[in-house]
């Protein structure tokens, strides 16, 4: 080699030597700053819940909450027009040995098992069920509370646990009146403040606001629209990403979930945001999460961490096929996880989120997801996936 060629060399070798250690240096810090941020994660578990009995199938699942007893309601759509008839439902088409519509309302233990299924229209009864189910919640009594968004759903159901019929709340097959203190408007949601002793609508795909009830009589107490503005059904809701937002809830009004601080956190699903009030329906702030969504939006349920101060919002975002993890105080998305697909750990248009006592997380997939998921709670760890996080254990990917 030459004199020329070992010089060079040399300095080429230092060259990559000096490189390699900037990129490390420009790399560490990086990487610490994600590290200082802690967040709990989640693994799929991929064999939960158990098969159904009685050659059963799930429709689109759109509710799902836990009780004081960590049991998982879940409810989904168990009409024949949900399934393809002759396919996927043989059995009850008189054409095959499966596939027979499971019952809307299931239950589970915390351990998959199916405990209890029942619901749905029957003739003579005191009810009108849902012309589509959507909604789910658990009084601390062990009432279960259900909504539905189908064309005449301006009631709501209360049943017990057992699918023992309560009351109806509302009037079904009313016409839409935003400002009603007789009637909802297809009803997305309903979360129940055990303290108070009230049940926050979130009313709905007709309506445009949150509507609160007396828990034990189901009698109306207030209402509100954005921003704590008087609803208006005329009003132009119309969205454009980068520009502010409608002042009315542009809609489906998906969730309206209370904290235990006192704070009301309003999913406005096509507007991408989450709207905060005090339960009075003072308007506090909002977020836009993911605001270039548009078809569906973004902001379709929330559910809190099981702390006392609910330091965590986990959001599901059925447009994006994913699951935020957001601390609440400061409404920053620390990070988020899941993916389009069919497989465990990925999603459907994942459209209700839960948590039990563990910190586990439970989603429903509507559409051809047609399914519940359940999250193992791993604990607080170290951010270093900011989008689409796995949920499979590193050492099986």
């Amino acid at each position: 080699m030459t004199k020329f060629k070992l010089v060079l060399a040399v300095a080429l070798v230092g060259m990559l030597v000096a490189l390699g250690v900037g990129q490390s240096q420009l790399q560490e810090p990086a990487i610490a700053a994600s590290n200082d941020v802690m967040a709990p994660h989640f693994l799929v578990d991929p064999l939960w819940p158990k098969p159904l009995p009685n050659h059963w199938v799930q429709g689109n699942t759109i509710g799902v909450d836990v009780d004081e007893r960590d049991h998982i309601f879940a409810v989904h759509r168990n009409t024949e027009s949900q399934f393809m008839r002759i396919q996927e439902i043989g059995l009850y088409s008189g054409v095959a040995e499966c596939c027979t519509p499971a019952p809307p309302i299931l239950e589970f233990d915390i351990e998959g098992n199916l405990i209890n299924a029942w619901g749905g229209p029957v003739e003579g009864a005191p009810y009108v069920w849902p012309e589509s189910n959507h909604g789910i919640e658990v009084a601390p009594n062990g009432d279960v509370w259900i909504g539905g968004n189908g064309g005449p759903d301006s009631h709501v159901l209360v049943f017990t646990r057992d699918g023992e019929y309560v009351r109806t709340i509302g009037v079904p097959g009313q016409d839409v009146d935003s400002n009603s203190t007789t009637h909802y408007g297809r009803v997305a949601e309903i979360a129940i403040d055990a303290n108070a002793g009230e049940a926050y609508f979130a009313d709905g795909y007709r309506h445009r606001r949150v509507a609160v009830v007396d828990v034990a009589t189901g009698a109306f107490k207030r209402y509100w629209g954005a921003y704590g503005n008087t609803p208006d059904d005329e009003a132009d809701v119309t969205y454009t990403p980068g520009e502010p937002g409608p002042q009315q809830f542009r809609g489906p009004v998906h969730c309206a979930e209370p904290s235990n601080d006192g704070l009301v956190y309003v999913c406005d699903r096509g507007a991408d945001r989450i709207q905060i009030f005090r339960t009075d329906g003072t308007y506090v702030r909002e977020v836009i999460i993911s605001p270039a969504t548009l078809a569906q939006g973004s902001t379709w349920d929330i559910a809190f961490s099981p702390d006392d101060d609910q330091e965590f919002i986990y959001l599901a975002d059925g447009q994006n096929f994913k699951i935020y993890i957001i601390e609440r105080e400061s409404m920053e998305v620390l990070y988020t996880f899941g993916d389009g697909g069919r497989q465990p750990g990925l999603f459907f248009a994942p459209h209700s989120i839960a948590t039990d006592s563990e910190g586990n997380i439970y989603t429903t997939e509507t559409y051809e997801g047609k399914r519940i998921q359940k999250f193992l709670n791993q604990g607080m760890q170290p951010v270093t996936v900011r989008d689409r996080a796995p949920t499979w254990p590193a050492e099986e990917l």
